[in-house]
């Protein structure tokens, strides 16, 4: 046989109480090409005085595959600090103040309604539990009341502990109810928010607990048959002069880039993608929300279905301006993306 041969005469390797058949492979992370072994046969002279005995390998060489840094991103972000004593006490002050107005008296919430919201921040605190501890139904139902009811510029407290209420699992699970009815309270808040954008807190918590929902697979198909209104309700977001909401609404948009590839939508990735590439190519806005876009932009395009659709919207350019930036992250991501506009 022409096959090259490979002998280990340098390593060998003792095969006293082994079996004859043992396949053994050798890889090296530190070459430049990958090596795949396989076994052609075993060389059956033993040394004289000892059990050691050589293999032959075929050493076959296969094309290097490209390095990339960043992507493609695995699994989803999340926002899951909060100010819990915070987030009480303001929902107590905006209860009072409607408790002083005798329009909105009706509106405000009962001593045990206060502390049936303490009681829920105190499960919420305790992470550790979150695998025994459970909500009661009417707890979840009196913070869906308050997101319908009260006036718009009260409720982003409320928003902001159903945030961290979709991080737990029986909280999740006793929401998913309120979601997959007809009177979808998701959706429902989404757009009431959307509709008065220039209320900002609204707009950061609502983007968030959307980002949130993405660590519960129950949610995935939710996200995916709404992905289109959300992203639409959203959109104006990334042009805001707070960076906080920027950072929200990229991580919303990174976190959809993985699940669409995920579910192989294509339409829906496209969706993101424009989106993604509107954020990447605004250099003015803060790098930690250009560099989440372009981590969804490189994942979409080398493990989703829309690398064509991002090369006719110029992404060269884009990696390009992002390969040159002082930010080293950008700098490291924008080089992924131009490297796989290079493949085939």
């Amino acid at each position: 046989m022409n096959a090259p041969f490979l002998t280990f005469q340098q390593v060998p390797i003792y095969l006293e109480n082994l079996p004859t058949g043992l396949v053994c492979s050798f890889l090296s992370a530190k070459q430049f090409q990958l090596f795949l072994t396989f076994v052609l046969g075993l060389v059956n002279d033993v040394l004289v005085g000892s059990n050691m005995c050589h293999f032959l390998m075929y050493t076959a060489a296969i094309p290097s595959k490209p390095i990339f840094k960043h992507i493609p991103k695995r699994g989803m972000l999340v926002f899951d600090v909060a100010q819990f004593d915070g987030i009480l006490k303001k929902i107590t002050e905006f209860s009072n103040a409607l408790l002083t107005n005798p329009d909105t008296t009706f509106l405000s919430l009962t001593e045990l309604e206060i502390s049936r919201l303490g009681a829920v921040i105190k499960i919420l605190k305790d992470t550790s539990h979150y695998h025994v501890s459970r909500f009661a139904d009417v707890d979840i139902v009196l913070l869906l009341k308050l997101l319908r009811s009260w006036p718009l510029e009260m409720i982003f407290p409320v928003i902001d502990l159903l945030r961290m209420i979709v991080l737990h699992p029986g909280g999740a699970s006793i929401l998913l109810k309120h979601v997959e009815d007809e009177n979808d309270i998701l959706m429902e808040m989404i757009t009431r928010v959307a509709t008065n954008s220039s209320l900002v807190p609204n707009l950061l918590t609502s983007i968030r607990v959307v980002a949130n929902l993405f660590k519960n697979s129950s949610y995935h198909n939710w996200l995916q048959k709404h992905s289109s209104e959300v992203l639409d309700s959203f959109s104006s977001c990334f042009s805001s002069h707070n960076k906080n909401l920027q950072l929200s609404y990229s991580t919303m948009i990174l976190n959809y880039a993985v699940l669409l590839i995920e579910k192989k939508d294509q339409e829906g990735q496209s969706q993101v993608l424009s989106a993604a590439l509107e954020i990447a190519e605004d250099e003015n806005l803060d790098s930690d929300s250009r560099f989440r876009a372009l981590v969804a932009i490189g994942s979409l395009m080398l493990d989703g279905l829309v690398k064509r659709v991002a090369l006719d919207f110029d992404v060269e350019n884009i990696a390009k301006v992002a390969k040159a930036s002082k930010e080293a992250k950008i700098a490291e991501v924008g080089a992924d993306i131009e490297l796989l506009t290079k493949q085939d």
